[in-house]
């Protein structure tokens, strides 16, 4: 009788001997999924316009013997996504994590061109040639993606984020294609985070409080009050289900939605 050898726990969540690229790593998710990395035993590419926040990052990734490169790179511009791929020719990752975004309101009839692109190439199209990249590096390789979206995608709740929601829907349809086409190797899989207490979030809030902004104080009150967990989530809390997917604890999950986002989506 053939006996299936099974691989132990510890050796199915293991990141060690992998390179993974995380962008958005100056802060909140990127700076939780980075630590998670490190401490999984992954080598570490750190992408962010932040220095500051980015060199804190590396510090605390570093605690855990890893090594750890950060790039500083505005994601906006393709000719710095392009620059930083030629600077990995050789060493590319086998992991790829498209946390960066922004997440900026604008009344949808006062949204022009120029805020529109921005907003896109941040949001959408760095993830686009991003993906591009890592698939030609690693078509015959193997690798994991792992983009990141928004339950604002599915179900926008706050007012002046259609170009974002937008965005954040085509990150979707990008991964499951990407999926479908090169499944056979790699595996990319989409969470989709939402209530969850970042720098941002809480930048929001205070701000929203400060200039007495009742609309926004209002979405937040009534954000809250629609979360079936009743709290908001940590950063770390998407991080621990990064390195899930990252793992080969997900080795046969492939085009994969994945909320995290404390059963909003659910109500």
């Amino acid at each position: 009788m053939n006996m299936v050898t099974l691989k132990p726990l510890n050796e199915l969540v293991s990141l060690k001997g992998r390179r993974a690229l995380i962008t958005g790593a100056a802060s909140g998710i990127g700076r939780a999924a980075a630590i998670r990395f490190a401490e999984a035993g992954a080598d570490l590419e750190l992408v962010d316009l932040n220095e500051s926040g980015l060199e804190e990052t590396k510090a605390l990734a570093e605690e855990f013997g890893v090594s750890v490169s950060t790039h500083r790179v505005d994601l906006s511009r393709k000719i710095e996504i392009d620059a930083l791929w030629k600077e990995l020719e050789g060493n590319e990752p086998d992991i790829l994590v498209n946390n960066a975004g922004v997440y900026w309101f604008r009344d949808f009839t006062e949204v022009d061109e120029g805020f529109y692109e921005k907003v896109m190439e941040i949001n959408l199209h760095s993830v686009f040639w991003m993906c591009q990249h890592f698939v030609r590096a690693r078509k015959d390789k193997g690798g994991v993606i792992i983009n990141v979206s928004s339950i604002e995608a599915f179900l926008p709740f706050a007012r002046g984020l259609a170009h974002y929601d937008a965005a954040k829907l085509g990150v979707v349809a990008l991964t499951r294609a990407i999926a479908r086409d090169y499944g056979k190797k790699i595996r990319a899989n989409v969470i989709v985070p939402g209530g969850i207490e970042t720098e941002g979030v809480k930048r929001l809030k205070k701000e929203a409080i400060m200039k007495l902004d009742v609309e926004k104080i209002s979405i937040s009150f009534n954000f809250n009050a629609r979360l079936p967990m009743g709290r908001f989530g940590q950063p770390d809390e998407v991080a621990r289900v990064m390195l899930f997917l990252a793992s080969d604890l997900a080795s046969y999950i492939n085009g994969a939605v994945i909320p995290v986002d404390g059963g909003f989506l659910s109500t």
